[in-house]
């Protein structure tokens, strides 16, 4: 929930909020969330009559799926025939019930204070609900000093009043109001706002600061939705819809089917898809599992299946528009398929209940491909039909190491409108009216790598309305809320494209940082009782204002901080410079932990493809060890790098010991999670590094895959050890309370990246070019004094 001081009239600025958190969906949005999208040379789409599956209406309980599936015969699939193009639609479930406090930013409370304040809460409606009946239940309890017929709650969606209530409840009495909300109004992505109007005197209130001004939104009020399941359509147009639903006021659940034997393939693949799929959830909740066989998937998840039918023998007892012969996918001629040809399928399992994405083909190479087309953005676009047949697939180059979307540009000089908002795109002029109007934000995010020196600017271009007090209006200047300069607005006839030149600090620009100006705008002339008149008042930021930083590229590891932004690992982008190892046998713990690195890793980067590989240890390159970032995974026992456990700083050893320097401890038993980041000891050039994703027992591994999982805990890693435990014994994935973090540094940092002496020379030139002059003139009376010294000392002779 998102509280603003503006007038009600003008919306024109909200807050963002990109920090990641488990039930984020519940946020304000103003616009649609960009999808994954990827590049293909030349697809084939089949497009038989689209068939549809209707989705469970229970809401998201443990549900047996009924296991008496219809057996086929191996090497005959049932072909997909028209009457499959429609299933009956679920039998009406119960009514689904959004409660506000399920919104991170309502919590316990939901104040609302002053002469006018509002909120504003967001969801989304499913794309398989046709709704019926929506009303809202809004609690509330206000001040005992609010008077009845000056103060009222307003209750909108999107920018449609639903109606409105009169504070006039006892000291300490609950109020209760139901709205019944049009079915019109009704939009892909909603915004309830709530708005207060709350006075204290029968004439006027005297300071609309009075802290008796206040209202209070229970957070047990909620939004019903009584809705009938609608049949979902089978059809890559809309993807990753149905696999993945962005509208989805669940977590989407994916499980994954395993084959019947792990190789380095298959297992680049899956997590290659996993990426995909971190990237589309952005602040979505994506929960992800393993299963050995299609009858344990549950009627709430959506499973995708990767392999060739010989790896994946189930994909036989499935309906498909590609008929199966001896193991081999064929054409329309009844000939099997090219090995190198990439086949996609979104089908249902025999009881019409759970969409499954097959990706396949009769070669490992196809089904690579087949998984790389739908991870490069820019091909996956052209998708339709039913079926995919991936011929031919456009190899997209991995984009330079520090180009980074969202962050800021690489020139030392630049514009506000080369920077993006976060439907990434370009920021326009921003203009906010009235006197308490919020201040315009936006996104200064400097690279994890980025190391500031002096002399860095921000030249403000900005506009403002006449009719302002000069003496008590001002714009300022905030860096992450902490104040840089102010400047009064001085002309009473209004300001056209004035300017201000500000020293950004440079400790102070960080990954994460925000740039906020705030129009103080006061009106000349006043009402009684000091109400002000501000609906003329305005203030417009110009997408022209200008920046310039000194800056290099310059950091230190290990540095588990880093990883909050995927750094190194995101450089570049596509994630073309990071390698997965697991043992040689890995377990479903061991796929699981690399599987949650990899959507978070999906998360923290954007590109328009994915080449992560990963492999067994048995299967790594001495190549790729010695020129990737490495992610080890694995228990102490069948840890694939060894070498971290004999480094300095913190050590697992066997027989459940600890090592810490000197000291060395046993423990029975030893169910913590480990993280641990070294330089890579096989990189000749001390540029890449390697992190252990470890413990003791695969208990251990569950630990660290709740860290991954979990924003709370994720966004507090550092120093080059994190040690993760369970308060108690059964806790709460779910729950970040229920987990103790420690933090260790011990490993000696380094510089990643270490620039040879000609190229330090020429950036020290590059950044210091106004000393030039003065010592270009220095050198020369230099000199010149040697000359007429030794000139002196020849005429003597």
């Amino acid at each position: 929930m998102k509280r603003q001081r503006t007038n009600p009239a003008n919306h024109h600025q909200e807050k963002k909020h990109r920090r990641h958190h488990p039930l984020v969906w519940l946020v304000i949005l103003s616009a649609t969330i960009p999808s994954l999208t990827p590049s293909l040379g030349v697809a084939q789409s089949d497009t038989p009559p689209s068939p549809t599956i209707t989705p469970s209406t229970e809401t998201y309980r443990e549900s047996a799926v009924d296991e008496r599936k219809e057996r086929q015969s191996p090497e005959k699939n049932l072909p997909i025939t028209p009457k499959d193009s429609q299933v009956k639609a679920a039998k009406k479930g119960d009514p689904y019930v959004l409660e506000f406090n399920r919104s991170p930013v309502v919590g316990t409370r939901f104040s609302l204070r002053g002469i006018y304040d509002e909120a504003r809460l967001g969801f989304t409606k499913p794309r398989e609900w046709k709704l019926k009946t929506v009303k809202a239940l809004i609690k509330y309890r206000h001040s005992p000093a609010l008077y009845a017929t000056r103060s009222n709650l307003t209750v909108m969606l999107n920018g449609a009043s639903l109606g409105s209530i009169p504070l006039n409840r006892k000291e300490g009495e609950i109020g209760t109001a139901i709205f019944d909300v049009p079915l019109a109004q009704i939009q892909n992505y909603n915004q309830v706002t709530i708005a207060a109007l709350q006075n204290n005197s029968p004439t006027c209130t005297q300071d609309p600061y009075d802290p008796s001004l206040w209202t209070e939104i229970l957070p047990d009020s909620k939004i019903t939705f009584d809705y009938d399941p609608q049949p979902i359509e089978l059809n890559f147009n809309q993807y990753p819809y149905p696999i993945f639903d962005e509208l989805s006021l669940y977590p989407n659940q994916i499980s994954y089917l395993l084959p019947e034997k792990i190789d380095s393939q298959w297992l680049t693949t899956i997590n290659r898809y996993q990426i995909a799929l971190g990237r589309i959830a952005d602040y979505r909740r994506l929960n992800t599992r393993l299963i050995k066989t299609i009858t344990e998937v549950k009627t709430t998840e959506r499973l995708v299946i990767i392999g060739t039918p010989t790896q994946q023998s189930a994909i036989k007892s499935l309906k498909l528009p590609i008929p199966i012969k001896d193991n081999q996918l064929l054409d329309e001629k009844q000939k099997p398929l090219a090995p190198d040809v990439g086949v996609l399928i979104l089908t249902t399992t025999t009881e019409n209940t759970t969409p499954i994405l097959i990706a396949t083909g009769n070669s490992p190479a196809g089904v690579a491909k087949a998984i790389q087309f739908l991870v490069q953005s820019k091909d996956q676009k052209i998708g339709t039909g039913q079926s995919i047949l991936v011929k031919t697939l456009t190899t997209v180059p991995s984009p330079p190491a520090r180009e980074w979307p969202r962050y800021l540009p690489l020139k030392p000089e630049f514009k506000m409108g080369e920077l993006t908002d976060r439907n990434n795109q370009p920021l326009k002029d921003i203009t906010v009216r009235g006197s308490d109007s919020p201040p315009i934000e936006f996104d200064f995010r400097a690279l994890p790598d980025d190391k500031f020196g002096p002399n860095n600017f921000i030249t403000l271009n900005y506009s403002y309305g006449p009719q302002i007090n000069a003496k008590t209006s001002l714009v300022e200047i905030k860096l992450d809320d902490v104040a840089l300069i102010g400047k009064r607005l001085t002309s009473i006839n209004g300001g056209n494209k004035e300017t201000l030149r500000i020293e950004l600090p440079p400790d102070r620009i960080k990954p994460t940082s925000k740039i906020q100006v705030d129009f103080r705008l006061d009106a000349r002339e006043r009402r009684s009782c000091s109400k002000v008149t501000d609906q003329q008042l305005w203030g417009t930021l110009h997408n022209d204002t200008s920046f310039k930083l000194n800056r290099t590229n310059s950091v230190q590891v290990p540095d588990l901080k880093l990883l909050q932004y995927g750094f190194p690992f995101g450089a570049p982008q596509d994630l073309s410079n990071t390698a997965i190892v697991l043992p040689k046998s890995p377990t479903i713990e061991d796929m699981m932990t690399a599987l949650e690195f990899s959507a978070r890793l999906g998360r923290l980067s954007q590109a328009t493809s994915v080449q992560l590989a990963a492999y067994t240890a048995d299967t790594l390159p001495q190549e790729i060890k010695e020129k990737h970032h490495l992610v080890g995974i694995g228990t102490q026992k069948n840890f694939p790098f060894p070498e971290i456990f004999t480094s300095e700083g913190f050590q697992l050893k066997e027989t459940s010991t600890r090592q810490l320097k000197q000291s060395n401890i046993q423990t029975t038993p030893d169910n913590d999670g480990v993280i641990k980041e070294i330089i890579s000891p096989w990189n000749k050039e001390r540029e890449r590094v390697l992190i252990a994703l470890s413990g003791q027992t695969e208990t251990g591994l569950e630990q660290v895959q709740n860290l991954l999982h979990q924003d709370p805990l994720f966004y507090q890693i550092q120093g080059d050890t994190v040690l993760i435990s369970a308060n108690v014994a059964e806790t709460d994935s779910n729950n970040p309370n229920a987990y103790n973090l420690k933090f260790l540094q011990q490993e000696r940092k380094e510089e990643l990246e270490k620039k040879p002496l000609p190229n330090q020379f020429l950036q020290l030139i590059q950044t210091s070019w106004f000393l030039l002059g003065p010592a270009m003139i220095a050198a020369t009376l230099i000199l010149y004094g040697i000359v007429q010294l030794y000139l002196k000392r020849v005429a003597g002779q």
